[in-house]
């Protein structure tokens, strides 16, 4: 069909709303369409950018003013906005107070912006540009408040807005800075003179390591409503602001709201953050010219606020493990617990910080034990540091013996010298255990099945060793809490890194495979000798790496056999390499790490002997020439390069996959990078993985990236027979056990029930009536019960045995089941008596909340206004319209439909605000992004519906504290198993507004959110 060229429409990517036109063009097109829906959330803003362009052509196409004004005014008639009209072709540009005594007017509203207030623009300081330096000073002379984001604050720079900026102070306008001593590049005279003289409130991060801020930017709000900002290159030098080739773009609420959004919700997050510390000229002068020495390479004193690179108050991600460690203690009254965390992220801090939560009037006894003087010197300092107290804790090691054996630091080397079975049982209350891999060792064990302390605390990188024991099995087959390596890089812990997967077309299908793993000897003989891949790797790691004589890499072989083949052919081709294995003497071993740190070889390969144990920080490269099946595994390999050190910028990883079978599961290592659901990770693939921790990069080769993503498609969509085969070739009733060994989530099993897959794959006996089938399938939503109280009622009212107090769980259970209000049931009452008729319902409803309560990491609390509720555990809607006494068999919870619910419960006024912190189902969406979310883990931003204005008695409620807030907040509204549940956040009090229709307010929680929550969903990388 022929196209005339004005109608052709070009190979590419769009956005563009399927229009009746567009349509009839795609029809006389033979280019194949591609089309995605559009999520509720983002239609609004969607259909106004559609609109746009017509709405343009419209008034341009008028020459007349008087048309164009009344084209505007026949527009807001039929949307019903006329007092919109507009009435004469004139903007308002400024409000003054008229001068009179004792009253002056605002003298630099005089000296607006070059820039319309309503327009963005790109400058560069190019002939014809308003310069950066004069835009600023009219910007800071008309605005009502400053927010300074800045990497290097000097002097020259500031000079240039002295005038402007002190005029802040005089009118009373608020102005906050954040800075960095990053590279020593700020001034701390020019910090001093913004704080005196220009009333700046200042927060500097002081630990540059953790988070390398290099940002520019201003923020100018007006309480008019047109804020304006600037994002750029410019420091606040002299060059910067006026002739230096900078690029600076100026944002406007007007021409651009969610980036203005996100710019305030970003600041705000950071000067609540505990990593940007107040600064003042009086009492932190000193501190802040000892870490600008630091940070310009200069010697400063030792002593630090620092400990392993942390500070001794817990970060968010500190907390999420302190809090798991809690709760499997008070939840669960488990107390041998294990940590998992890279080497490198301060796993000592954490074990000093769970101690010190441990501790009330009297500390308990307190026995620490590792192998190396080092360790145990760094711990006992940092023990004293979190507890302020230098005379905590006794040294034993190497000839030096405690005397009041009540806190003991000590060598394994020590105590088994001293003779084990010689210390009382009980004498310690804590045992910590550092690098618990050893546990396997006699010493370690001797001693492990001796001592009997009140809590056993683990820690490691390394659970599984290189010869194949997991010491989690001295715990159960449980971690307690593990540090997500990506929280870990987002966190500046650990080194950004960038992931090669590369197709090495070696045929891995004919491997014998036994017990889930390949069989090493036929993966040796496969490898050794391979000459066609082994050059492939020369070649990739020439392609991938700048200088390859330069570079510190371990290469992670199957076997002594193929380590020793690949040095050689390293060293074939110039590339300096050596081969390490168990068999290596230990003088051999420690020289050839030597070397490697030294830079006199490039790389060392190894069959399982850098899985643990071994440090050496200085490696930022990995090759990877074998198929690792664990995912723990894998992790751990990729930790030996993600130390951190003053000379790596990233970590290179070179990753050759062969064509596995189809049981290797390739997918669980990127799950496991990326922390992405069995779903998640496919979109991950899929999109090429743009979701990851700042400076990190998943790069796969096109063959690679169609078996990962053929490899995650197969477990994602398990078709039903697939896990009934699953379950006939392993029969249990256990549904644990099942997944487990399966591979299967549950949110699979639940789509139908665990009760139909037992009686399809003949492991049951009986059958269904419709009835229970379809309730069979509303299991599901007991599967996050996190609560033992909750547990504990829904198992009694299935067994018929209920218990004063259980009414409220009694109407929680009966919701949940009936979303519908239970319409041919004849009230609740009957319908909670038939539960325990209902044998195969009951029994699956229990399997599932023993299952989510066993896997429960969070610590609640009872809710403080007496509520069946508890503090920061998980509830679905109709749990809480049922505990609040909306939900009823005439008013379901499955016709409620708003983000807010008013109600009056026990007297008091409630208002129940149900809030969805991720609005959008896509991937990224800035117009809803920086609605709800939280600023810190005390502080919510959250805003109101578009209708409510601040004069509304709804309005007024909300700010004058009419009413107590309940929040129920959730990261997105689904889950593995179907709809998410929302966590439950208490009561929570007004702190301030901006806004109207919406209002935007920021709410202060009585108890701080989980620190999960807030790792998932803050704004700021934490």
């Amino acid at each position: 069909m022929h196209v005339s060229e004005e109608e052709r429409l070009p190979e590419g990517l769009y956005e563009s709303v399927l229009s009746r036109a567009l349509a009839e063009r795609l029809q006389r097109h033979n280019l194949a369409s591609e089309f995605g829906g559009i999520d509720d959330a983002d239609l609004p803003d969607v259909l106004v950018r559609h609109l746009i362009p017509t709405l343009r052509r419209a008034f341009t196409g008028r020459r007349d003013s008087g048309d164009r004004l009344l084209l505007a005014a026949e527009l807001l008639e039929f949307l019903q906005s006329e007092d919109e009209s507009p009435v004469a072709q004139q903007q308002l540009l400024a409000l003054t107070r008229p001068e009179g005594p004792g009253q002056r007017s605002w003298a630099g509203l005089r000296h607006r912006p070059v820039i319309p207030l309503s327009e963005s623009a790109l400058l560069t300081n190019a002939q014809g540009d308003p310069s950066v330096g004069a835009e600023l000073r009219a910007e800071i002379g008309t605005a009502d408040r400053v927010d300074l984001l800045m990497a290097f604050v000097m002097w020259p720079g500031l000079r240039i807005l002295e005038d402007q900026l002190r005029g802040l102070r005089e009118r009373g306008a608020r102005f906050r800075v954040i800075t960095t001593t990053y590279l020593g590049g700020t001034e701390r005279a020019a910090l001093d003179r913004l704080a005196r003289d220009c009333g700046a409130e200042i927060r500097v991060q002081y630990d540059a390591r953790r988070s390398r801020l290099h940002a520019k930017a201003w923020l100018f709000g007006r309480s008019t409503g047109f804020d304006t900002g600037y994002v750029g290159s410019s420091n606040l030098t002299r060059a910067a602001l006026l002739d230096g080739i900078e690029w600076n773009v100026r944002l406007s609420r007007v021409a651009g709201p969610a980036l203005l959004d996100k710019f305030q919700g970003t600041f705000e997050s950071y000067w609540n953050s505990d990593q940007f510390e107040a600064y003042s000229p009086d009492s932190d002068r000193d501190r802040l010219d000892d870490a600008l020495a630091q940070a310009r390479g200069a010697r400063g004193p030792q002593a630090s606020t620092v400990v392993s690179g942390l500070q001794v108050r817990p970060f968010p991600y500190q907390r999420a493990i302190l809090d798991a460690v809690a709760a499997e203690r008070a939840v669960h009254d488990r107390h041998r617990n294990l940590i998992v965390a890279a080497t490198g992220t301060g796993k000592t801090v954490m074990a000093a910080l769970d101690y010190e939560s441990l501790c009330s009037d009297d500390r308990p006894s307190l026995l620490f034990v590792a192998h190396r003087r080092e360790i145990l010197e760094q711990s006992l300092r940092t023990y004293r540091e979190v507890l302020r107290d230098g005379d905590f804790g006794e040294a034993y090691f190497e000839g030096t013996r405690p005397e009041r054996w009540r806190h003991v630091f000590a060598s394994i080397q020590s105590l088994s010298s001293h003779g084990v079975t010689s210390i009382p049982a009980d004498a310690f209350d804590v045992v910590v255990v550092d690098e618990f891999h050893h546990a396997e060792a006699h010493s370690y064990r001797a001693l492990l099945d001796h001592l009997r302390p009140r809590e056993l605390l683990g820690l490691t990188a390394t659970p599984e060793r290189g010869d194949g024991a997991d010491v989690r099995t001295f715990f159960g087959g449980r971690t307690a809490a593990e540090l997500r390596v990506w929280d870990a890089i987002d966190a500046g812990l650990l080194s950004p890194f960038h992931y090669f997967g590369i197709a090495d077309n070696t045929d891995l299908t004919r491997v014998r495979w036994q017990r889930g793993r390949y069989d090493e000897a036929e993966l040796s003989r496969l490898y050794t000798g391979n000459t066609a891949r082994a050059a492939l790797v020369v070649e990739q790691v020439r392609d991938k790496i700048l200088d390859p004589l330069s570079m510190r890499a371990l290469g992670f072989c199957v076997s002594v056999e193929h380590a020793r083949y690949m040095a050689e052919v390293f060293r074939g081709v110039g590339i300096p390499a050596a081969a390490v294995s168990a068999t290596t003497s230990s003088a051999d071993r420690s020289a050839a790490i030597s070397d490697l740190r030294a830079g006199r070889l490039a790389v060392l390969f190894a069959a399982d002997l850098f899985n643990e144990g071994i440090d050496i920080p200085e490696v930022d490269t990995l090759l990877f020439l074998r198929p690792t099946e664990s995912p723990s595994l894998f992790l751990q390999q990729l930790g030996r390069g993600l130390r951190l050190t003053r000379d790596k910028d990233v970590l290179t990883v070179l990753d050759f996959v062969g064509q596995n079978r189809a049981d290797f599961r390739l997918d669980l290592r990127y799950r496991a990078l990326t922390g992405a659901t069995r779903t998640g990770v496919r979109h991950q693939i899929e999109r090429g993985f743009p979701h990851l921790p700042s400076g990190s990069q998943i790069v796969l080769d096109q063959v690679t990236r169609e078996a990962a993503l053929k490899n995650a498609q197969r477990f994602v969509r398990m078709r039903w027979q697939q896990l009934v085969n699953e379950l006939r070739a392993h029969p249990t009733q256990d549904l644990s056990r099942f997944l487990a060994d399966s591979g299967a989530d549950l949110g699979q099993v639940l789509k139908r029930s665990w009760t139909r897959l037992r009686l399809d794959a003949d492991v049951l006996r009986g059958s269904l009536d419709d009835r229970e089938e379809k309730l069979l399938r509303r299991v599901r939503a007991f599967s996050h019960v996190d609560d033992r109280r909750r547990a504990d009622a829904y198992r009694r009212l299935l067994l018929g045995q209920p218990q004063p107090g259980d009414e409220a769980f009694s109407d929680m259970l009966f919701f949940s089941l009936y979303p519908d209000g239970g319409r041919h049931v004849p009230d609740r009452a009957a319908g909670i008596r038939v539960l325990p008729e209902l044998h195969f319902l009951r029994e699956d409803i229990s399997a599932v909340v023993d299952l989510s309560f066993g896997r429960s990491r969070r610590p609640t609390a009872d809710d403080p206004l007496g509520l069946p509720l508890a503090l920061h555990a998980s509830y679905q809607r109709e749990e809480i319209l049922a505990v609040l006494g909306y939900a009823s068999q005439e008013r379901p919870p499955a016709d409620f439909r708003e983000g807010v619910l008013k109600v009056e419960v026990r007297g008091r006024t409630i208002d129940a605000f149900f809030v969805t912190l991720k609005k959008s189902e896509a991937d990224y969406s800035p117009s809803t992004l920086y609605r709800d979310y939280p600023i810190s883990p005390s502080l919510l931003h959250w805003e109101s519906q578009s209708t409510t204005s601040v004069a509304s008695p709804t309005g007024r409620r909300y700010l004058n504290g009419e009413s107590t807030v309940l929040l129920f907040v959730r990261q997105q509204r689904t889950c593995d198993t179907g709809t998410a549940p929302y966590t439950y956040l208490g009561p929570a009090e007004y702190v301030s507004h901006t806004g109207d229709r919406p209002i935007a307010i920021t709410w202060r929680l009585a108890r701080p959110m989980p620190a999960e929550l807030y790792l998932d969903s803050a704004l700021q990388a934490v």
